[in-house]
């Protein structure tokens, strides 16, 4: 059996590996690819908000491509039924009686797209999925894979069509993030030679699901000192004091920040976490857990907020 070292020696090399197939599909995107492989190996789930057509789809296909996991897509609609993503009892006539018929979710990857398009009572279908990785359908438990992992897509609350994510389904996302426009001189190369073209064309595994499993293990064993956790708690007892901010982190948050910090050490091949990870992940962890106090534009709010608190307290040496 691995010590804990080679154990994150073994993820970080995976890790490596990983972000290197994925660059090679979505270039000029190092920083969303880093958050995505952060959420992957922290065991949590991924919200990618930003407007239609700039690689949020092809983010999802080239992980599961990458990681060779079971892959679906669902695409929320407004019309779509809690059924429709979770599965249902449906009436067998050979065996006279009902027989459960699993939804999209048993998967390991789930891309729900547009997932702010459909009504709130589908996107809480998410919900026990998501948290407890099972499904409960007329008081039975269907437990879902251990590698099951969601990224959602949405689009912004200005767009015709949308329904804002209650806090609750919010909260499930360890990051949230966005996409952002390629870079110009990537987008020019990807119209010169990408026509006509499947960018994840020839893109194979490079990773086994047990590997994967191995690595969000092996995260527990990264090493963060007691001042980098009275760091991170500063931030997070800062964000219920500051005058931006109406609600602030909660314990869940707290524990969330400091899981996706040991995975970010580890995704950049360290065995010990640093400021330098509290302070990149505060931000796309916590922005989506708080209510800022000014009225406006919530999601801009709440980032200027968690950076000015931040940015306010010290840094350990």
């Amino acid at each position: 059996m691995p010590s804990p070292d080679e154990s994150v020696r073994a993820a970080s090399a995976l890790a490596r590996r990983l972000a290197e197939a994925v660059g090679k599909v979505l270039r000029g995107k190092q920083e969303v690819v880093e958050l995505a492989l952060v959420t992957l190996f922290a065991g949590g789930h991924l919200l990618v908000e930003d407007v239609p057509g700039v690689g949020k789809t092809t983010l999802a296909r080239t992980l599961a491509a990458c990681l060779g996991l079971d892959y679906r897509r669902l695409q929320f609609t407004s019309d779509l039924m809690p059924s429709d993503v979770l599965g249902g009892n449906v009436f067998d006539r050979d065996s006279s009686t009902f027989v459960f018929r699993p939804g999209p979710v048993f998967t390991q990857l789930l891309l729900a797209d547009e997932i702010n398009r459909t009504t709130p009572r589908t996107q809480s279908a998410l919900l026990e999925a998501m948290d407890e990785r099972r499904v409960s359908i007329d008081g039975v438990t269907h437990p879902l894979d251990e590698s099951f992992f969601v990224i959602a897509t949405q689009n912004p609350l200005d767009f015709h069509g949308t329904y804002p994510l209650p806090e609750s389904q919010l909260d499930r996302f360890l990051v949230r993030t966005e996409m952002g426009y390629p870079p110009d001189e990537v987008e020019r190369e990807v119209l010169a030679r990408r026509r006509g073209r499947d960018p994840l064309a020839g893109v194979e595994p490079v990773v086994t699901t047990d590997e994967l499993l191995a690595a969000r293990r092996a995260t527990e064993h990264v090493r963060m000192e007691p001042v980098l956790l009275d760091y991170l708690h500063g931030i997070v007892l800062a964000t219920r004091r500051s005058p931006l901010i109406e609600i602030g982190a909660s314990t869940r948050a707290a524990l969330a920040l400091e899981g996706a910090v040991r995975a970010r050490a580890l995704v950049e091949g360290r065995a010990h976490a640093l400021p330098d990870d509290v302070k990149a992940l505060a931000a796309p962890v916590l922005a989506h857990r708080i209510r800022p106090a000014v009225s406006g534009d919530e999601r801009s709010d709440a980032l200027r907020a968690i950076r000015t608190v931040v940015d306010e307290l010290s840094v350990p040496l």
